[in-house]
């Protein structure tokens, strides 16, 4: 794999980060998380086992722009 899989995205102008996964060869858009907690639900619900697990492996998770684990606006 060439990059993460799970994408989240640069916080927003208004709070919350988009969250986007990468499967069947395609970008599919999961939600916009603003907490951990959003993030595991969205990624318990595209099937990931253990979300909590990958938050911070660079191989399942990229955070684009800004600091892991923060979600408030930009």
């Amino acid at each position: 794999m060439s990059r993460a899989p799970i994408v989240v995205h640069r916080p927003s102008r208004t709070g919350g980060r988009r969250v986007s996964v990468h499967r069947h060869g395609r970008d599919e858009i999961l939600g916009t998380a603003y907490s951990d907690l959003d993030l595991v639900v969205f990624l318990e619900a595209a099937g990931i086992a253990d979300p909590e697990a990958v938050l911070d492996d660079p191989q399942w998770v990229e955070w684009r722009d800004g600091r892991a684990h923060q979600f408030s606006a930009a």
